[in-house]
């Protein structure tokens, strides 16, 4: 082989080299710029520190792709918020409209970078025992199949409810209740057999969590 066509084969191959070495980078960056608008309000990793935004940090990724295209389609409450850091921290802005600013594929990159890190679990939260208590037994009851453990396997793919804010868990309870949050028709089953003060227990169950 001529010293030409060696040195042709030699720059080929670490420009492919250099090319694996480099995308990994690109991808991060770009990752990072999709995420960074989710932390101006879940917080770093998804783990908020605002009673009324939900801890994200550890969902399983078919669940929070699942969400992000609801809100696309307007199938969920959008109530107008503020973002809480970063850049744009003072403006307000809808999941709605952040969602549709996203296709599938940037969906499901979201969810896997949140489902890779650890769901931690809000702090300092009060909870009345006699009610958390009876939200145990209503959750044994009703709940279990697709919330086992006390809502805190991701693997259900229902969201973890284990250790979420109670704010939030409420307010997710009213959009429910209304009618405003699609439920499965497993849920809807199973909702309508909750009796007054069941949802109010369970807040606090899941609110025992620490």
């Amino acid at each position: 082989m001529s010293a030409n066509k060696t040195n042709l084969l030699l720059s080929a191959g670490f420009g492919a080299v250099l090319s694996l070495l480099t995308v990994p980078g690109s991808f991060a960056a770009d990752l990072q710029e999709l995420v960074n608008p989710c932390a101006d309000c879940h917080g770093k990793d998804g783990a908020s520190t605002d009673p009324n935004v939900p801890i994200i940090g550890g969902f399983s990724a078919p669940y929070t792709t699942d969400s992000m295209i609801a809100y696309k389609g307007e199938e969920r409450p959008c109530p107008e918020s503020e973002y809480l850091s970063g850049d744009k921290k003072g403006k307000k802005a809808t999941m709605c409209d952040i969602a549709k600013e996203l296709n599938e594929e940037e969906m499901k990159k979201i969810a896997a970078y949140f489902a890779a890190k650890p769901f931690v679990r809000a702090t300092n939260q009060k909870f009345d025992p006699a009610l958390a208590k009876k939200g145990k037994a209503v959750q044994d009851d009703l709940c279990v199949k697709c919330h086992d453990k006390g809502g805190s396997l991701a693997s259900d793919d229902s969201g973890i409810l284990a250790g979420q804010w109670m704010p939030y868990m409420r307010q997710a309870f009213k959009e429910y209740s209304a009618g405003d949050r699609p439920m499965t028709k497993k849920m809807k089953k199973k909702y309508k057999k909750l009796k007054e003060g069941d949802i109010e227990a369970l807040i606090h169950y899941f609110g025992s969590f620490k």
